[in-house]
């Protein structure tokens, strides 16, 4: 527990709505299957990640360093995808949590008033309690989700495995539905590649206040948060494969009402006696996914704008803070009809700007500079290749499936 931090911080920012609203649906709609396609996707995205963490370990640098390294144009890259994306990312966010918040207490407040108090809260919580406060929520809050989650996923198992018992891949491909929903569950599973920032720089600050933290430490924390963000991925296939498959239920399009739609689902499946354990489940997802992807957006903006000399003084967090909350209220309250367009706007950066961040990682640690001794495997590497160019292809799919 000791060596846990920013792989449980990565982990809370990973497991949200591409878990709790997109595994649950590719097990409704798919089966079991699915478990299979999840699987080999963290597989085979894994180094990317990996060498976030390494880089920083060694170097004792987040990757914003190495980008400045390589030129101002990798920072600008990353700075015009962030700021074009992140009040649109944490308003979809923010407005899944309200409504299972909604849903679960019985709540006879308008969405937008509740995601402005759980902006708000969760804002104060960061300014005061800071990174510190932060680690140590997010270790209970993973952990209950963990719980939580195989509970219900057993509790499925065994009330349901003779709806869905069979591995067999029933997407038809020729279908643009069915290839657009597998390119967006490949191309956020298990998160944006811009998350490997995020990861960096909280080992960064973990480095700051744990001298300790060196690279078998900085791994092992990174690795259980990552296939703990697998494993999680995969239940949440389970539950919606043994409650949804083969079932006549018409599932909702909206991420808030698809989440409070399956609260129902559940308890209807497994017993009314479990719905506290799927409403933990389903609202820790949630929260987890408020407070790290919060935290993460005025620490990499933040060290973006210091490193590029855009502001002669470094901005103070809780500044970014009070910036990413007004911002993403603005697009609650007056954009929430475009929502769906601004999502779309905000996954086609991402996809296209993932090959590009992810050779930036393959290359900080291959590079002459980084000691040989520190330098991943050359499985590893290879697969890295494999990803870059399965990245490519997806992203010229998505493009044309898309537009």
């Amino acid at each position: 527990m000791k060596n846990l931090g920013p792989g449980l911080l990565y982990a809370g920012a990973a497991v949200g709505v591409s878990h709790l609203v997109q595994s649950t649906r590719a097990g409704a709609n798919y089966g079991l299957w699915m478990v299979l396609i999840i699987l080999a996707t963290n597989a085979v995205k894994y180094p990317f990640f990996e060498f976030a963490s390494r880089y920083t370990a060694v170097k004792r640098k987040s990757i914003l360093e190495a980008y400045k390294e390589m030129g101002n144009w990798a920072l600008w890259m990353f700075l015009v995808l962030t700021v074009s994306t992140m009040f649109v990312i944490q308003a979809a966010i923010v407005t899944v949590t309200s409504g299972l918040a909604k849903e679960i207490l019985g709540l006879e407040i308008p969405i937008p008033l509740i995601s402005t108090f759980l902006l708000v809260s969760v804002g104060i919580i960061l300014i005061i309690g800071k990174y510190s406060l932060l680690d140590k929520m997010m270790k209970v809050i993973i952990i209950s989700l963990a719980i939580t989650s195989l509970v219900a996923a057993i509790l499925a198992l065994d009330l349901n495995w003779t709806r869905t018992n069979q591995f067999v891949f029933e997407m038809d491909l020729s279908q643009s539905a069915h290839l657009f929903f597998l390119i967006a569950l490949i191309g956020w599973m298990p998160a944006p590649m811009d998350i490997t920032v995020w990861q960096s720089v909280w080992t960064r600050e973990r480095q700051k206040t744990d001298k300790g933290f060196n690279l078998r430490n900085t791994l092992f924390d990174f690795k259980v948060g990552y296939w703990g963000t697998a494993i999680l991925a995969v239940l949440f296939v389970v539950l919606g494969s043994m409650t949804l498959y083969n079932s006549d239920i018409e599932l909702a399009a909206g991420g808030g009402a698809f989440a409070n739609q399956l609260l129902g689902i559940y308890t209807e499946s497994i017993g009314s006696w479990a719905y506290p354990i799927i409403a933990i489940a389903a609202f820790t997802t949630m929260l987890s996914t408020n407070l790290s992807v919060m935290d993460a957006y005025p620490r990499v903006l933040g060290d973006t704008v210091k490193l590029l000399d855009l502001s002669e003084k470094k901005v103070k967090y809780y500044l970014w803070i009070i910036l990413v909350v007004a911002g993403t209220i603005v697009v609650i309250y007056f954009f929430m009809q475009n929502m769906r367009q601004m999502v779309d706007l905000a996954t086609t950066l991402s996809f296209l700007t993932a090959p590009i961040l992810g050779y930036l990682n393959l290359r900080i640690v291959t590079t002459k500079d980084f000691p040989n001794e520190h330098k991943p495997k050359k499985f590893m590497e290879i697969t890295a290749w494999f990803g870059l160019l399965a990245m490519v292809v997806l992203s010229v799919v998505y493009l044309i499936t898309k537009f």
